[in-house]
């Protein structure tokens, strides 16, 4: 199968290297020189890499036949894909790779419906989960254990524990319940004691 391992940022320095946003938890594989990538727009390759370095937390890459800042400039936002057998799975059992965590349905613990992920971005500080919304739009989860409850694979679905405000009406989730708790409280106490004036009204109370 095919996966976007990587985009083409803009060009470094005047020898032809690019900045590179990585999508893949192993870049060293991925984007090792040597490698031959397709990309998108099919028309822009195949890349083969020809050296890469890390400058200042990013990832540099240089592609053969491309030489200078020009050449360089006209790859940006270029996708790169890499080839990947499906059955490959990490070493670790507590490590997935990118293309089995893709689609997978995210839900809190009680079983609200937070989106679906989209895309995984490996920052130098921690990865995260690009979750699409019911409605459209995105909100990015940090695949930390404190906040990635469960992962199943089985089940296609992605459990979470996020803070207040991570996640945009999070709060308002939590309010609404709240809310409604609160309203058949309410409820309750009124048929209470309407139920208990109409047992304190005897026989002998009628006009």
């Amino acid at each position: 199968m095919q996966l976007v391992v990587a985009r083409i940022g803009r060009a470094h320095g005047i020898k032809g290297e690019v900045t590179v946003e990585v999508r893949t938890d192993e870049p060293e594989l991925r984007l090792a020189p040597g490698s031959v990538l397709r990309t998108e727009p099919a028309s822009a390759g195949p890349l083969t890499i020809e050296t890469g370095r890390v400058h200042s937390g990013r990832l540099l890459l240089r592609f053969a036949g491309v030489k200078d800042r020009t050449g360089a400039e006209a790859l940006r936002n270029i996708l790169l894909i890499a080839e990947v057998d499906p059955a490959e799975l990490p070493e670790e059992p507590d490590e997935y790779y990118d293309h089995q965590l893709m689609d997978l349905d995210v839900v809190l613990e009680d079983g609200t419906e937070i989106g679906r992920i989209t895309e995984i971005s490996h920052l130098p500080s921690q990865d995260l989960f690009i979750v699409e919304r019911p409605d459209g739009s995105e909100v990015m989860i940090p695949f930390v254990e404190e906040i990635v409850a469960e992962i199943d694979l089985e089940e296609q679905r992605c459990v979470i524990t996020p803070p207040p405000g991570l996640i945009d009406e999070r709060e308002a989730i939590v309010d609404s319940t709240r809310e409604e708790d609160a309203e058949d409280a309410e409820d309750a106490e009124d048929s209470k004691d309407s139920q208990g004036s109409r047992d304190s009204q005897g026989p002998g109370d009628d006009a």
